[in-house]
């Protein structure tokens, strides 16, 4: 657990930086949005559980994602050729645009049972397991933390959260840096996995 504590600690100054150089012009970024849409809302909250909210996230996860995207570092099928031409900044404009739009506010399933382990698991993690808080990385309110592109959780489609962290723990998504995700994925059950899709959908 110290290990991967650490391994938290180093990623997030190391992503800091790296993204530290660039901003995002919002209004370009609306236009450039506009093929978004489809998928993600007109606003960044989109009517597909399938697809992600990107209304509140935070900007620089969002823009290494879109990179990532482009470059082949992260692969999603839907995504193919959408952003093959965006430049570096082209990036940052959209993801700044979908910053500063208000962020989904969700329903959790009151289920008490899935709450509380949603709760245990995002608030305290699970030692037995060796999963960290969701909270360290994520925050507790879900916002994520900017400066390390942690993304924000707050919000978003359960059946997306669930996807991605399927996809974490069996290798189809690595662009997590130092593997952060894809080990503490792949200790995670499958209910433990909804519990905390479905705390994040209530969390603000």
């Amino acid at each position: 657990m110290r290990k991967l504590l650490a391994s938290l600690a180093l990623t997030m100054g190391a992503v800091g930086v790296a993204h530290a150089d660039l901003q995002g012009d919002p209004a370009a970024g609306r236009e450039k949005a506009q093929t978004c849409a489809a998928c993600h809302g007109q606003e960044g909250i989109s009517a597909s559980p399938a697809f992600p909210n990107l209304a509140g996230q935070q900007a620089s996860y969002l823009a290494k994602q879109i990179m990532d995207i482009r470059d082949g570092e992260r692969l999603v099928p839907q995504m193919a050729g959408q952003v093959d031409g965006f430049s570096d900044q082209d990036a940052w404009d959209v993801a700044a645009f979908f910053a500063q739009q208000q962020a989904n506010l969700g329903q959790a399933d009151p289920d008490a049972e899935l709450v509380a382990r949603g709760q245990e698991l995002y608030r305290a993690g699970d030692m037995g397991k060796g999963i960290p808080a969701c909270a360290a990385c994520h925050s507790p309110t879900g916002v994520g933390i900017g400066s390390a592109a942690y993304p924000a959780l707050s919000g978003q489609h359960p059946d997306y959260i669930v996807a991605t962290l399927q996809n974490f723990a069996d290798g189809e998504r690595a662009n997590d840096p130092n593997a952060i995700m894809r080990d503490i994925a792949t200790k995670m059950s499958d209910r433990d996995m909804e519990a905390v899709a479905n705390y994040v959908l209530g969390l603000h």
